[in-house]
């Protein structure tokens, strides 16, 4: 699927490349919510990775594809539906943008449109959810421009650099994406 900026499409091995140049960035995986990030990954993990993703069924409860350019097919990071509820039509979702050349420019909102997109137009999802620390303030305002709305607050749930940080929980139903997308 496309959007004015990004397209989604599932991985690939010719992706490891691209994954190793940010996977063991600090700066990039400071907002990523998984501990094992907090240690240096490697290739032959990231290509379990790549595998793993590329061999789940369509409709499995976790699904990952990967965020490449319209203009130039250029991989830029990764999107995923996390813990899919087929009953009661519910994901998280996350989304990362490795290359930071690509941060502040609108790639990662694109991004998420299409992603809800799919959710809510082809999964017939009916609500999304995510969290995000309270110190990504830039991840913060492009999930509101996207229509995500804050529902609540895991307190000091979030150990980074020697503090404690709340983790801010945010959702989007699928008749508040309409009414942003007739």
């Amino acid at each position: 699927m496309e959007g004015k900026l990004v397209r989604l499409r599932g991985y690939e091995r010719s992706d490891l490349e691209a994954i190793m140049k940010w996977i063991n960035d600090e700066e990039v995986t400071q907002f990523l919510g998984g501990e094992i990030l907090a240690l240096p990954q490697s290739s032959i993990a990231e290509m379990k990775f790549i595998e793993s993703a590329a061999e789940r069924p369509a409709l499995a409860a976790d699904r990952s594809l990967v965020i490449e350019t319209v203009a130039d097919r250029k991989y830029l990071g990764g999107v995923a539906f996390h813990g899919i509820n087929w009953h009661n039509r519910a994901a998280g979702v996350g989304i990362v943008i490795g290359d930071k050349s690509y941060w502040g420019r609108g790639y990662g909102s694109d991004a998420m449109r299409v992603l809800m997109r799919l959710g809510f137009d082809k999964l017939n999802l009916h609500r999304l959810w995510l969290h995000v620390y309270e110190f990504n303030q830039r991840a913060i305002a492009s999930y509101e421009r996207c229509g995500f709305k804050r529902e609540g607050v895991l307190r000091k749930e979030r150990f980074h650099k020697g503090a404690y940080y709340d983790t801010i929980v945010m959702g989007i139903l699928v008749d508040e994406y309409r009414a942003m997308n007739p």
